[in-house]
């Protein structure tokens, strides 16, 4: 069980605070809830059924596990898969895994194509693009606070270690 002021990964609003632990009523049952709020929208509360098994809630990863992921962009990241349907199908099943390793995979081998894209002077596809961007919202974030650093930092890092030239 979380406590009041844990930072979290809630679901699709990455970083989020728990600000509260409190019992709530509705349609004449009563469960507790946590009251949370994403860390880059302050003015957004969010109350989660603390026994809900419908959403991803997780700790905030120790700082070795990411400096682990920070260094994991030195390498490849996942295989490409050329008919963008079957990728997308398949990046997707592996983001709703919630499995860090496999996901921060997929950003590193999206941020790849973005940069070769952007040398042969050619667009990623939208659904790439908006993949890429919904991981790097949420992982950059995590990793920013878990490191106690900004995304920005985090941003500059990771590209710094992504060739100019991919092959």
């Amino acid at each position: 069980m979380f406590k009041v002021g844990d930072l979290i990964i809630y679901s699709t609003h990455g970083v989020c605070k728990i600000d509260d632990i409190c019992e709530k009523s509705f349609k004449d049952v009563t469960r507790n809830y946590y009251i949370l709020h994403p860390l880059d929208d302050p003015n957004l509360t969010i109350s989660v059924p603390v026994d809900n098994d419908q959403v991803i809630m997780l700790d905030i990863m120790e700082k070795k596990e990411a400096r682990n992921i920070l260094k994991s962009f030195e390498e490849p990241g996942i295989e490409w898969i050329d008919d963008a349907k079957a990728r997308n199908k398949k990046y997707n099943s592996i983001i709703n895994s919630g499995d860090r390793d496999k996901i921060i995979k997929i950003a590193n081998t999206l941020m790849r194509k973005q940069k070769e894209a952007e040398l042969n002077k050619e667009r990623m596809y939208d659904q790439d693009t908006k993949m890429l961007e919904h991981i790097q919202r949420i992982m950059f974030q995590e990793l920013a606070a878990s490191l106690e650093t900004t995304v920005e930092q985090i941003v500059d890092r990771i590209n710094s270690m992504i060739p100019a030239k991919v092959s």
